[in-house]
């Protein structure tokens, strides 16, 4: 029998809280409300469509605008993470998927996200590698004052729930999970069998496009004193350029306009040649 016990995740000087009761919802209440069989047409066609654009999926871009189209009617969330690699050993890669402003894979660190991924992939295996929604009567983590110093701590103080599904890898030899949070205090239970049914298209869609690089700013120092004059964000497009990024693609991964980026390249050039920029593309 599941007691009320108050469990604490630690990760970094941050932690997870949250009540032992609230690590899956009664099978009673996992009646699907979305994804009923037979599918009506109005289900059936956005299905089709949800499956047809994932299957475009090239992009961090792409991935992105098709997690904010019509798998929002089934999976409401403002925050994807997801993490796959051999969790036993630490050896995890994970990718960030919101359209909150910062919140970026680049933005982010592994040292204080690991041990938090850890926690939620064991609980995951746990309960038979089923998926299960965190959540609570005020909130459902509790994130110490010095949690996570990025704009996803920020970020996650103001979600209210989380569901948490994986995906086993046979011919890779690895698993992943998929943690959705949203902001929403009382999720629809419907989200427990549409991820189960959403899943493989998304990781299918998240195994089209290129890992995105984790704290790009801890990348090989840049060469020249000149460079301390450039701006975080300066920064960090010119580590994108480093790493071959197209500008639409630099564009899509920071967040920015084409226009806005276009402003960034004239302050970089300014303080910068124009031949120093171009290096980083050879």
């Amino acid at each position: 029998m599941i007691n009320d016990k108050l469990l604490n995740i630690q990760y970094g000087s941050g932690s997870l809280s949250f009540y032992k009761k609230d690590w899956l919802l009664p099978a009673a209440e996992t009646t699907d409300m979305g994804f009923n069989f037979p599918l009506t047409a109005e289900h059936a066609e956005r299905y089709t469509r949800i499956i047809e654009e994932g299957a475009a999926v090239r992009r961090h871009y792409d991935f992105l605008i098709w997690l904010q189209g019509e798998l929002q009617h089934y999976l409401p969330h403002e925050i994807m993470l997801a993490a796959w690699g051999d969790f036993k050993s630490d050896h995890i890669h994970y990718d960030i998927a919101s359209a909150l402003l910062g919140v970026r894979t680049a933005h982010s660190n592994m040292e204080t996200l690991s041990p938090l991924l850890q926690g939620l992939f064991s609980r995951w295996t746990t309960l038979g590698k089923t998926p299960y929604i965190l959540t609570g009567e005020e909130s459902v983590f509790l994130l110490e004052e010095h949690g996570l110093p990025c704009p996803l701590g920020a970020a996650l103080r103001g979600m209210r729930s989380v569901l948490v599904h994986g995906i086993s890898d046979k011919r890779g030899q690895h698993d992943g999970i998929y943690v959705v949070f949203s902001s929403r205090r009382k999720p629809n239970i419907s989200v427990i069998n549409a991820i189960k049914i959403l899943l493989p298209y998304i990781d299918a869609a998240m195994g089209q496009i290129e890992p995105a690089i984790s704290n790009p700013r801890a990348a090989s120092p840049l060469p020249s004193a000149k460079y301390n004059e450039l701006g975080v964000q300066e920064m960090e497009i010119l580590n994108w350029v480093k790493a071959g990024k197209t500008n639409s693609e630099i564009a899509g991964i920071t967040g920015i306009s084409m226009v806005a980026l276009k402003n960034h390249f004239r302050n970089i050039f300014k303080k910068l040649h124009e031949r120093e920029v171009n290096a980083f593309r050879d």
